[in-house]
């Protein structure tokens, strides 16, 4: 295994003011960005946000409008994609249908010249468990066994990083889900930079060490799966990895630790370092699993954010839970998942209720009612 991780592992990829404009479209804006030698780093955005351009500047199929990208001390901006220690691994797997397994594993290696051709593709092909398809076609192999085919054929060269362009999208959902953990497994086994590209929020935060959620060109927010899912900073990032009820309130004032807000009459309190708005107007955050659906007369526990006066309007059984769409006094629509305990029925559409959380689950954010519509956009951008 160490023949496949040796190599340029400890270099940090760094892009720095870096901007790609296609005429008067700018695709990439002003992107500053840190990769950390070993990391697995996910760009994570709808279609058109600019990850898989910034992807393809790294490897060097496009050259930036302006900025500079570094791999280590060495300034690669515009070096060729052959003078620069990144590998790709696509959707399309791109393998070489009249080589074997073992050929197609070999090829840069044979075109480098490297001595030690066999160890290093017998090595590579042990670390993706298919060492006994050897000498197979691609053409005889499933969806899954051809992307670990092509994951191996770009670690034997031992790039300083690894690119991953949508990688799992062909496959279906149960292979997508076994390849997300079969990935991540190797990246922790060989030690590489992976930068992965996807506009999948589960595939991110399911393998990634670090996500950066782009929109529009630009990073909206960076930082590790829990830090985005639980305390997101713009509406974008609330609605786009995972799913937010966003409610409009007016902050009202502070107590001991808490802001406090208040929601159609109702006093919201939230931790103070939870609250990312700086005005009167602002909107209050809540995941729906946070939430606990309760019968309109049934009591509520002292401390308890509370809003009263919904009605189910749909319930939705997925088996893990059950996905509520609770309609509020003020006419909008709340989203609840109670989880699947095996205790109680469905609540029935027409059913009163109360919905109930937590405070230290509340956020807040800069925003009024409509702040939501630039996120529709983008999630309609989703392929």
């Amino acid at each position: 295994m160490d023949d496949v991780a040796q190599g340029g592992a400890g270099a940090d990829l760094r892009l720095t003011d870096v901007t790609k404009r296609f005429g008067s479209f700018v695709a990439v804006d002003d992107l500053s960005l840190t990769i950390p030698a070993g990391s697995f780093f996910a760009l994570l955005g709808p279609s058109g946000c600019g990850k898989t351009t910034t992807l393809r500047m790294v490897a060097g199929l496009e050259e930036p409008t302006s900025g500079a990208i570094h791999l280590g001390d060495r300034d690669v901006t515009y070096a060729k994609p052959y003078q620069r220690e990144v590998n790709t691994v696509f959707q399309n797997y791109a393998l070489f249908p009249h080589l074997d397994v073992f050929e197609n594993v070999a090829f840069g290696l044979r075109r480098r010249k490297v001595k030690d051709v066999t160890a290093r593709v017998e090595a590579a092909l042990e670390l993706v468990e298919l060492g006994h398809l050897a000498r197979r076609k691609p053409g005889q192999l499933s969806g899954g066994q051809q992307q670990r085919i092509a994951l191996a054929r770009a670690v034997v060269n031992r790039p300083s990083v690894l690119l991953l362009d949508e990688p799992l999208g062909a496959l279906d959902l149960k292979l997508r889900r076994s390849m997300q953990l079969e990935l991540k497994r190797i990246q922790l086994e060989v030690g590489l930079t992976f930068v992965h590209v996807t506009h999948d929020q589960e595939e991110a935060m399911t393998m990634a060490d670090t996500i950066a959620v782009m929109n529009a060109g630009r990073i909206e927010q960076l930082g590790s799966p829990g830090e985005l899912y639980e305390s997101p900073h713009t509406t974008f990032v609330a609605n786009f990895l995972g799913q937010s009820n966003l409610i409009a309130g007016t902050a009202t004032g502070r107590s001991g630790d808490d802001d406090e807000v208040e929601v159609a009459g109702r006093r919201i309190a939230l931790p103070r370092h939870r609250n990312r708005s700086h005005g009167g107007q602002l909107l209050v955050g809540v995941r729906p699993e946070k939430i606990a659906l309760l019968a309109a007369d049934q009591p509520v526990r002292d401390g308890l954010n509370r809003l009263d006066g919904g009605i189910v309007v749909d319930a939705s059984f997925t088996g893990v839970s059950t996905q509520y769409v609770v309609q509020m006094p003020w006419g909008q629509q709340l989203t609840v998942f109670s989880q699947n305990l095996g205790v109680g029925g469905v609540v029935a559409a027409g059913t009163p209720v109360t919905l109930a959380w937590e405070p230290a689950h509340t956020f807040a954010l800069e925003g009024d009612a409509t702040a939501g519509a630039q996120v529709e956009d983008a999630l309609a951008g989703v392929s």
